[in-house]
């Protein structure tokens, strides 16, 4: 199927950039009649649009390829559920204090890595200042990295320090131990107890009269005076720390052959932790034995991923504070999307988690203080710049997404079913979200519901989709059937069957969800489909006047019918033409609607005569199918009118590119298959004018000569 493209008809009530009014929310406090009387209901965006919107904005795991297949759910949900290890390496649970034993420094120094580090520019510097601040991300080496420091600058033994000591105390542990190294892991500091520079020359008079060292780690973004100077760590690349603990546990040989595995190619791919490098390296270890076989190594990276992301939420606010959990959860919504819409609307999701938290407490949100690279990193996400799809035609971003392409759904899996407190919060901001004005937050917000109804579809459907599905807001409609149809994409269970029970229900709202999303998933299943669809024609029909529903199934009729499945679609459409009169009416419909919409690739080629010219071109039976279409159209006085005029702008799409011309030509002698027939099109080609009431195009007398040569 061809992507919808930038010129389609959009949601007319949609601001770009402006999210939706308060008034148009449905919430709690507005289920009164009168509330929903006050104000005329917003007509909702196009089947169309939705599927545009879904088409660009998706994230990458659920793009859809013709069938669902949850290739990231699917993968992750059934590899990690089930595990609850903990891999620490070289990263281990700090000491409380007390010395550090020696066999666990020459053990470090046998596996520590210090290419693609300043470790020789920042030990030149211990020994200069005696004191060193290193920050960092958790979990990159920050621990080990100050032992081996002390280690080379002769330092040793070495005196761990409780972490619990406060910056004002430190020089009094420093004077209680007798050993030349000190570190202080993890320094908790604080607004009220920041690291100041007097701290740190008390402490470097007291080392250099004693020949000691001290080296403290704390995270990106401690407390300190504007005058302490800190110094940042990063652990070496994967790559580098991958072959070295290889070469060193199994020989260079071996080591190279296992670097060579798809598996280890696939690790190599993401940035990992010293202590998943530590992991995988004993995995691969038993790999060699004969232990495991290579799809276990894929099965371990799961594992660590899984365990990464329960750690983010389990951490205390000293640790990782609420306010970059939010960031988190926002990051799994919008991966790769843009930064700054990500860390605008983690902070709406932040304002809810604090309310979960503290309800009487007021909601506040810090406006500076948070810097892109050290969230980022934390995140182990990076950001990079890329051009973003828009109302307005592509524009540079700054996008961030997540390292490893999983995190995103293992992030919210675990977030939904570990921690359920989060619920209230989590479900509050997806509904702000789904009326918001931009296209890409709704689907973004859809496609995160799809995610949760993969993870526990009963408590996604009550409290989102069948609250969303029943809404007197338009917006929050459309997001069920988005939310459905990303739901069924990344391969939650029983989409299909819920579809069908909506489309066929008598609540007028969840029938409208239901035939909206057949539209969107029908291609899969063409003949269910539209029988669904059909079933529903019937019960809508009125001869005096058209059903509530009818419109939205012509729309359905129109998505399949431009599907990747058109062929199927439309040899069922024919078989059941002229069943019922409601069907030849929601087929002719939607038949029409289709033909409006043109080739995003060459916007003067109408898609339905694409699809013509092609059957001409292979023998398929569209090339007979389309035209009966056609004729019924033109012969019907309902529809006459509405198909004269969509001929007109293939004409003058014909006058502006060639292939339509040559298409039209020989699709329009199979339509006057009567003299009335012939008339209308005689007569259409010699009035038709331009749509600014131009002159009359000159592919018109080719036209019409063409129709009288046959």
């Amino acid at each position: 199927m061809t992507t919808p493209g930038p010129a389609d008809h959009t949601d007319s009530k949609a601001e770009p950039g402006k999210p939706a009014e308060p008034a148009d929310q449905d919430g709690p406090d507005q289920s009164s009649e009168e509330k929903g009387t006050q104000r005329e209901e917003a007509p909702p965006q196009r089947a169309w649009d939705t599927l545009r919107d879904i088409t660009r904005h998706a994230p990458a795991s659920a793009r859809f390829t013709g069938r669902n297949s949850g290739v990231v759910a699917g993968e992750i949900n059934g590899n990690v559920t089930k595990t609850e290890y903990h891999y620490y390496g070289s990263s281990g649970p700090t000491r409380t204090s007390g010395e550090v034993p020696a066999d666990e420094l020459d053990r470090l120094a046998l596996t520590f890595v210090t290419e693609d580090t300043p470790f020789e520019e920042l030990v030149e510097r211990l020994r200069k200042e005696r004191v060193l601040v290193l920050t960092g991300v958790p979990f990159t080496g920050r621990r080990t990295a100050a032992l081996m420091l002390l280690r080379r600058a002769g330092a040793t033994p070495v005196h761990a320090i409780d972490r619990e000591t406060t910056p004002g105390t430190l020089l009094e542990q420093i004077q209680k131990g007798e050993a030349p190294g000190h570190v202080l892991c993890d320094l908790v500091t604080s607004r009220e107890e920041p690291l100041r520079e007097t701290h740190l020359l008390s402490l470097h008079d007291h080392l250099l009269k004693h020949d000691g060292h001290l080296v403290i780690t704390t995270g990106l973004r401690p407390w300190t005076e504007e005058d302490v100077r800190t110094w940042s760590w990063t652990a070496p690349k994967t790559e580098v720390l991958l072959r070295s603990h290889l070469e060193r546990a199994v020989g260079e040989p071996t080591a190279h052959r296992l670097l060579e595995l798809s598996e280890t190619r696939t690790f190599l791919t993401r940035a990992h932790q010293p202590r998943e490098v530590v992991a995988y390296v004993h995995q691969l270890r038993r790999f060699v034995q004969g232990e495991i076989q290579e799809d276990a190594l894929g099965e371990k990276t799961a594992e660590l991923l899984d365990e990464q992301v329960r750690e983010w939420f389990e951490a205390d606010e000293d640790t990782l504070h609420l306010r970059e959990k939010a960031f988190l959860i926002a990051l799994a919504a919008f991966d790769a999307g843009p930064y700054a819409l990500t860390a605008e609307l983690s902070d709406l999701l932040f304002q809810e988690l604090q309310a979960t938290a503290d309800s009487g407490r007021p909601k506040a949100v810090p406006v500076f203080g948070t810097h892109i690279g050290n969230r980022l990193r934390t995140a182990r996400a990076h950001p990079y710049p890329d051009r973003e799809m828009t109302e307005w035609g592509p524009v540079e971003q700054l996008k961030a997404k997540f390292l490893d392409s999983r995190t995103a759904f293992v992030l919210l899996r675990e977030v939904w079913t570990g921690h359920p407190s989060a619920r209230p919060a989590l479900v509050a901001w997806l509904g702000k979200l789904i009326v918001d004005g931009r296209p890409f937050v709704r689907t973004r917000a859809a496609a995160t519901v799809g995610a949760l109804a993969f993870t526990d579809l009963p408590s996604a459907m009550a409290l989102v989709i069948e609250p969303w599905a029943v809404s007197r807001n338009a917006r929050q409609r459309v997001g069920a059937v988005s939310a459905l149809t990303l739901a069924h994409r990344v391969g939650a269970p029983n989409i299909l069957r819920i579809t069908d029970s909506w489309t066929a229900s008598d609540d007028t709202k969840r029938s409208w969800v239901g035939i909206r999303v057949q539209g969107l998933l029908g291609a899969e299943r063409p003949r269910e489909a539209l029988a669904a669809l059909r079933v529903q024609a019937r019960k809508q029909y009125d001869p005096d006047k058209p059903g509530p529903l009818e419109n939205e199934i012509a729309e359905s009729v129109e998505l399949l019918l431009l599907s990747e499945e058109s062929e199927d679609v439309l040899s069922e459409v024919l078989r059941t033409l002229d069943d019922h009169r409601s069907v030849f009416q929601i087929s002719v419909a939607g038949f029409l609607r289709a033909c409006g919409h043109m080739a995003e690739e060459t916007p003067d080629l109408p898609l339905v005569l694409l699809t013509y010219r092609q059957a001409r071109l292979d023998g398929t039976p569209a090339a007979h199918g389309i035209p009966r279409l056609w004729r019924s159209a033109l012969g019907d006085p309902a529809f006459t009118t509405e198909a004269l005029d969509v001929l007109r702008g293939w004409i003058l799409a014909s006058d502006r590119d060639d292939a339509t011309s040559w298409a039209l030509a020989d699709l329009l002698p199979k339509l006057a298959d009567d003299t009335t027939a012939r008339q209308r099109i005689e007569h259409l080609l010699r009035t038709v004018r331009g749509d600014d009431g131009g002159p009359r195009p000159a592919a018109a007398d080719d036209l019409l000569t063409a129709l009288h040569r046959a």
